[in-house]
């Protein structure tokens, strides 16, 4: 309905740009014709959350070729015609002996002659002789979508020790490495010291090489924390994207970007993570609840406080299926929509059953998440959560999401003055699409443990 709109309003656009183009030409003086004309504001990376899908939750370091295109495959056809358009392999494609989530503490990734990463042949066999990630992101493309990679922050450790040259410099690995600045969790790289000379040059390189494989998303990890340790990496990064000459979002994880550096992160990504990695546990959830009001005034077309993937359906390598309850999940989806996090399925989709599938697939609840405005918190007492939006294209109308997040039933609501609406109102329960009659005075309903109700109140 969107893409029908968006390409309706295009159409009348177009018509009345040529309706008036007989009288501009006539009333132009040959001086102002004569004048450059401004060039047109780059578009939005991301102008509406990104959805897709990541390998993480369910293949850790380890998927394969096979298992991306298998994924893929499924993605596209059952996920990609509600939305869900960004493929992204997860962390260490370059590791040859990568096997599950913990990682080698001696990596030999695979790399070119100037320390840049290659997909481990092993596991992804296109990328052979050279050829990258564009074999797997040309059929990822022609299935109608968009191919997105992990990359860590900095240089591998093994470009550092084999001091390899940077590409187009006549510098070398060693000479831009910050060997103290190192990953916690992870062993694979150095970080660069922005301030040596063939810094900017080797990011650069890595990020043409991404372009030349036709990637158009970037996670880009342990970027975030400490945030004005990693500052300087973070504008490389978002540099040398804009030196690649092809367009990538760029993704910063992991979490907690602090929101006194929202206009920073804003500049220079598209979505950022506000959170360390979330599972599957209900006290990571609640706590997401904070964080989303904490940023809410901060998010901006273009721009997205990221609350992680959705880790729903199988998960952990195969062994287990998400420990949320049904209401939990349907919280889980209700909060991330009303508060226009980005929309990334963790799950295994090779094992995506039905109750999952219609969670993903509500083109009502979706719609809250893509194409409102407005979107805000209402504190009311300890136990609830509520936040409203504004449905775009319909000012009188407004979404309430309802959320109870004790561990008994309860009864959650507001006055319809707190929303900006008097006299009666129609609702409607978007999870159900159920019509709830007309409403006055106050809108309520009882919730389960975990539960959460999402409502349009008005036409």
């Amino acid at each position: 309905m969107r893409l029908t709109q968006d390409l309706h309003r295009r159409g009348l656009l177009a018509a009345g740009l040529m309706a008036g183009a007989a009288a501009s030409a006539t009333a132009t003086t040959t001086a102002e014709a004569a004048k450059p004309a401004k060039s047109a504001k780059p578009a939005l990376l991301a102008p509406r959350p990104p959805m897709g899908w990541n390998s993480w939750n369910s293949f850790a370091t380890t998927i394969t070729e096979a298992q991306s295109l298998e994924t893929a495959r499924i993605m596209a056809a059952r996920l990609l015609p509600f939305g869900y358009d960004v493929f992204t392999v997860d962390i260490q494609w370059y590791e040859p002996q990568a096997s599950s989530y913990e990682y080698n503490r001696d990596p030999q990734p695979a790399m070119d002659g100037h320390g840049r990463l290659l997909p481990a042949p092993n596991r992804f066999p296109s990328s052979a002789g050279g050829r990258g990630f564009k074999p797997l992101a040309d059929q990822v493309h022609a299935l109608g979508l968009k191919f997105g990679v992990h990359l860590m922050r900095g240089i591998p450790r093994a470009a550092v020790k084999a001091n390899l040259p940077v590409l187009g410099t006549k510098v070398r690995a060693a000479d831009i490495a910050d060997t103290a600045s190192t990953c916690t969790w992870n062993p694979d790289m150095y970080g660069v010291d922005m301030s040596r000379p063939g810094a900017q040059a080797y990011y650069d390189s890595v990020f043409r090489l991404l372009a030349s494989w036709g990637v158009d998303f970037v996670k880009m990890d342990d970027m975030s924390r400490p945030y004005d340790a990693h500052a300087p990496e973070i504008e490389a990064a978002h540099k040398a994207i804009a030196a690649s000459g092809r367009p990538m979002i760029l993704s910063l994880s992991p979490g907690e970007t602090p929101v006194a550096r929202a206009d920073h992160v804003r500049r220079h990504a598209q979505m950022w993570r506000i959170s360390d990695d979330f599972w599957d546990e209900w006290h990571m959830l609640e706590a997401q609840f904070t964080r989303l009001e904490n940023w809410n005034e901060h998010r901006v077309p273009g721009g997205w406080p990221d609350a992680d993937m959705l880790p729903l359906g199988r998960l952990a390598l195969g062994k287990r299926d998400s420990k949320f309850t049904p209401d939990e999940q349907r919280t889980l989806m209700t909060l991330w929509a009303v508060a226009r996090s980005p929309l990334i399925m963790g799950g295994d989709l090779r094992h995506l059953d039905e109750p999952t599938l219609s969670l993903l697939t509500n083109r009502a609840v979706l719609a809250v998440n893509q194409a409102s405005t407005a979107n805000q918190p209402h504190f009311v007492e300890d136990g609830t959560r509520i936040w409203s939006a504004r449905p775009e294209g319909s000012p009188q109308a407004r979404y309430l999401a309802l959320f109870n997040t004790t561990e008994k039933p309860k009864l959650v609501g507001l006055p319809l003055r707190d929303l900006g609406l008097s006299g009666a109102v129609s609702a409607r329960d978007l999870w159900s699409g159920a019509d709830l009659g007309r409403v006055s005075g106050r809108v309520e309903q009882t919730l389960p443990p975990h539960g959460a109700a999402l409502l349009r109140l008005g036409a």
